[in-house]
């Protein structure tokens, strides 16, 4: 795996580099009280750059309301220190909130069991990490798994189940959310479309990566989702300001509907989320279907091309 960030404008790489400090300090504050030997003695292995940044594909057009995220893998020496809340929010905040960091930055926490499972798999996802990904931060002595390539029979069988299973439960939170509209609930009503968004985008990732990171930030799986398929950038208008309030708007439900008397909502503002939800709805799925059928063809040509042999 590549080490170097020299693709990388040099203000780029200073961040990464003030990123990758902040989350090991935090981590280690973190762990610090914990008096478990396994916790309070928990290690980082790597921090891995994955997606755009490490690609070299990456946006930076602020201007008109898309700039590419820094998404990084971490990984973590136990499972218990993989949960955000207990050991991550708060260096996250901080990063959030740190002048000197100009994008936003998404991470994602996993034990080196989990990441190497999803190799051994063939998991899309973890592979592309491994492919395309640059090592931040590096113990010895954890190495990852060689990826093993996952049938063209198998993957066409589990993106085809994600798809159906997924995209049903996206057209019922639609439905679910029509209904609280009719029924003057319009805190439900945002609440259920947030879930039909974090719905959509968790069946595009699974259809075509195998992987949705435990998170309901929906402005984080629309980035993840964004990073790899451009063509559906075009869901989200964003670049009016009234545009971009209102996805934060539908960000804030999942928490602030349900449990804020603060936070309000118009009809009209659920009438035009619900509109760019379905075409959201609609993108996903010509998009799995898309590649439901290039898997297709894939299991037609080995079937073929086993069918020659004698």
């Amino acid at each position: 795996m590549r080490t170097d960030l020299d693709h990388l404008p040099l203000r780029q790489q200073a961040e990464l580099a003030r990123v990758t400090n902040m989350l090991l300090e935090g981590f280690a504050q973190a762990t610090a009280s914990r008096c478990q030997p396994h916790l309070k003695n928990g290690k980082v292995y790597k921090i891995i750059l994955f997606g755009s940044y490490a690609r070299n594909d990456w946006v930076d057009e602020p201007e008109n309301g898309y700039q590419s995220d820094f998404d990084l893998l971490v990984i973590v020496s136990n499972p218990a220190l993989t949960d955000i809340a207990d050991y991550w929010y708060e260096v996250e905040d901080r990063v959030m909130r740190d002048p000197s960091i100009g994008r936003l930055v998404n991470i994602i926490v996993h034990t080196l069991d989990e990441v190497n499972q999803g190799l051994l798999r063939g998991d899309y996802f973890w592979t592309d990490i491994s492919r395309d990904g640059v090592l931040l931060h590096d113990v010895p002595g954890h190495s990852l798994a060689t990826p093993r390539p996952r049938t063209a029979r198998d993957a066409y069988s589990m993106a085809n189940a994600y798809h159906v299973k997924w995209l049903k439960l996206v057209d019922d939170a639609i439905k679910g959310a029509g209904f609280y509209v009719e029924n003057d609930a319009l805190r439900d009503a945002a609440f259920i479309l947030h879930q039909a968004t974090e719905r959509a985008y968790s069946c595009y990732l699974l259809v075509t990566s195998f992987y949705v990171p435990r998170s309901h930030n929906i402005k984080f799986l629309r980035s993840l989702v964004e990073d790899r398929e451009p063509r559906i950038i075009e869901a989200w208008p964003r670049i009016h300001r009234s545009d971009r309030r209102l996805f934060e708007l539908l960000k804030r439900a999942y928490v602030e509907a349900r449990y804020s008397d603060e936070y309000l909502i118009e009809r009209t503002d659920l009438e035009i989320l619900t509109n760019w939800i379905r075409g959201l709805r609609d993108q996903v799925d010509a998009l799995c279907l898309e590649r439901i059928e290039r898997l297709a063809i894939e299991v037609s040509q080995m079937d073929s091309t086993q069918g020659d042999q004698p």
